[in-house]
């Protein structure tokens, strides 16, 4: 009789208690806007600080409504490789050096 009481029951799939007496933790909701005038709504805890910059589904930065727009700060590019290369060497120095190793690829190929 007792296997009888839990058939079609989903266990483990649905929860037997609930959600009388439980609060949600308090938030708030903030709204950003695009260069372009694009809306984004976001929720974040009522204790969590709110950053001044969201970047929206789109991939656009939106700025805080209401809110002072970050300064820019000068710092320092970042360097990639080809900038460190360039510094070393020079345009045409690495077009022979190129030139070298593709020789010597064709070399090993036979061709």
């Amino acid at each position: 009789m007792s296997d009888r009481s839990l058939r079609g029951m989903r266990l483990g799939a649905q929860s037997m208690e609930t959600e009388a007496g439980v609060e949600p933790a308090p938030r708030q909701r903030v709204e950003y806007r695009t260069e372009d005038g694009e809306q984004v709504f976001v929720m974040f805890s009522s204790e969590a600080e709110i950053p001044p910059v969201w970047t929206s589904k789109t991939g656009k930065e939106a700025f805080l409504v209401d809110g002072e727009r970050p300064t820019d700060t000068n710092e320092k590019a970042v360097r990639t490789h080809w900038d460190m290369l360039l510094e070393r060497r020079s345009i045409p120095e690495l077009e022979q050096i190129l030139a070298d190793r593709l020789e010597l690829l064709r070399s090993k190929r036979g061709a």
